[in-house]
């Protein structure tokens, strides 16, 4: 019998998520303190507003569908994941291929004259709008704002004159430029641009790499808080100026200091009801991706300062540990989904394809999620690049995950398993041969360079169900087993450790694939995908 945590979250009054706590990472200490990361998973180049009493945050999706994520908090601190705004990307038939790296790079979200405004940008397309007047959809269909290679990371400003501006930076990798930051008046209804570029910051010298702006307007002063040195390495650089062409005068107001969080920067202004400021960033933590901190922020002379300035030079640091932001109310811990029972009707919100996915691949149904073999494409080399794989972030720097499946394959070739997916990946799994279903372990090193999987047979498996393991411990070091019982577990195949995909996180989840074309695939039933702490 399936037993879980649940609670039963109930914020704006559009909103309401059956939500589980996590078992491997909780933010919110429960004695009106934090520690950072907010989310530790890769919810990279985060965006924040504050409408009412409610926060929305959204952040890159690359090539993964549903893309553009929605995430939802009260306090700042405890966050849930509410939706996602593009249910597959445009070109549909381009994204139906996977495309490591492309897709929704940086995006930001505004709220202007009762409707939501995302602008994202493809670097190989241009940059799009879409529109809702619920934060939960539906979106409008995206709009070409301006179409182009390399426009990357737009944000918009809305001035008191009636004016709309959009801020911008540059990919270097499509547009053959980088490191400088543009202004451009949009239409009034922000859909289209209508003058040329304005290059308002020039960054070579002393921000390398400067991208990721965001517009703000305050006390007579425009603000583009821009990261730069690279998303590793870098720090926060804020550029201030009374007219929105500039000149801009530029201020560094966080880096990492003394302290373990490297590279921090690029995110979201926020306030309270109550007169606080905050700042919402990431940090780029290689396989485990970009996770998300939560950082105090005054203003000081019409300055910035996020984290903590220790030293009054106005320029702070991360804080690990820290009061709550004072929202007027206290609310439930709550977080991103990780573990998943099976028992909705829709696919739970944690999970992500490759590439847009076909409407066949996977049915929620009854307390189980039925996984139809997919066909491999002809042309992959190895799972690198396998559209039908059914994954989500890693939740936490150690975790332990378990799943049960029942496999009904009908064809030879057929196989289902448990995956870590990445540059380099591995995956455990069952698949069919003439003489009945075998465990295999497969690990495939530079698979992003094309390099063919090192694969060990284990044994024969009567039954059709089956659990599969894998722990992450320090460091992303993978460990993968397997039991016939669900308590006995046998431990398979070297270690790996994990490696980042295309500007994303490892990831971990499932599949079910084939080698032929057939009329009718076999299938694997999954009962359910929990995370817990390591053993």
């Amino acid at each position: 019998m399936k037993k879980w945590l649940t609670i039963l979250l109930l914020s704006a009054p559009y909103i309401t998520i059956a939500q589980t706590v996590s078992k491997v990472w909780v933010s919110d200490n429960g004695n009106g303190t934090y520690k950072n990361p907010v989310i530790n998973a890769d919810y990279s180049d985060p965006d924040a507003i504050r409408v009412g009493d409610d926060y929305y945050m959204i952040s890159s999706s690359f090539n993964h569908a549903s893309g553009l994520p929605i995430l939802h908090s009260k306090d700042l601190v405890n966050w849930t994941l509410i939706s996602h705004a593009l249910r597959q990307q445009l070109p549909i038939e381009h994204y139906s291929k996977v495309q490591h790296g492309a897709g929704v790079w940086a995006p930001s979200i505004r709220y202007h004259n009762n409707e939501f405004y995302i602008y994202y940008p493809d670097p190989d397309f241009g940059i799009y709008l879409i529109k809702a007047k619920n934060i939960l959809g539906p979106w409008s269909e995206p709009v070409m704002v301006e179409a182009g290679k390399g426009l990357i990371d737009p944000c918009p400003l809305w001035d008191n004159d009636g004016k709309v501006y959009l801020v911008h930076a540059y990919a270097g990798s499509r547009a053959g430029i980088k490191s400088i930051i543009v202004v451009k008046e949009l239409n009034k209804e922000g859909t289209k641009v209508i003058s040329d570029a304005v290059m308002v910051y020039d960054g070579h010298d002393n921000d390398p790499t400067i991208e990721g702006p965001k517009f703000y307007k305050r006390n007579g002063w425009y603000y583009i808080f821009a990261p730069a040195g690279g998303v590793s390495t870098g720090w926060q650089t804020i550029l201030r100026s009374k007219n929105i062409y500039g000149p801009y005068e530029r201020k560094v107001v966080m880096d990492q200091g003394k302290t373990p969080i490297n590279g921090p920067h690029q995110g979201a202004w926020v306030d309270t009801k109550t007169g606080e400021h905050w700042f919402l960033h990431f940090q780029d933590k290689d396989a485990y991706g970009r996770v998300v901190h939560l950082q105090p922020m005054k203003w000081i002379n019409d300055w910035p300062v996020i984290g903590e300035d220790k030293d009054g030079d106005g320029k702070g640091e991360p804080v690990l540990v820290f009061k709550k932001p004072n929202v007027g109310k206290t609310y439930p811990i709550t977080t991103v989904a990780d573990s998943d029972e099976f028992n909705s009707t829709k696919l739970g919100l944690q999970w992500q394809w490759q590439a847009n996915p076909k409407p066949y691949w996977a049915f929620p149904s009854n307390g189980y999620l039925r996984l139809f073999s997919a066909q491999l494409p002809d042309s992959v080399k190895n799972y690198w690049d396998v559209p039908s794989l059914l994954m989500q972030k890693f939740p936490a720097g150690e975790f332990m995950v378990t799943t049960k499946l029942t496999f009904k394959p009908r064809l030879e070739g057929e196989k289902t398993g448990l995956i870590i997916h990445g540059a380099d990946y591995a995956y455990l799994s069952l698949v069919k041969k003439a003489g009945g279903n075998y465990i295999l372990f497969s690990h495939c090193s530079n698979a992003d360079k094309g390099k063919e999987e090192i694969q060990i047979y284990g044994d024969k498996i009567n039954g059709a169900a089956i659990y599969f393991r894998v722990k992450v411990g320090k460091g992303a070091v993978c460990e993968f087993s397997y039991s016939e019982d669900g308590t006995s577990f046998k431990n398979i195949g070297d270690k790996l450790v994990a490696k980042p995909g295309r500007w994303v996180s490892a990831k971990v989840g499932l599949f079910c694939t084939r080698t032929v074309k057939t009329n009718d695939s076999g299938f694997t039933d999954v009962d359910w995908f929990r995370f817990e702490l390591v053993q």
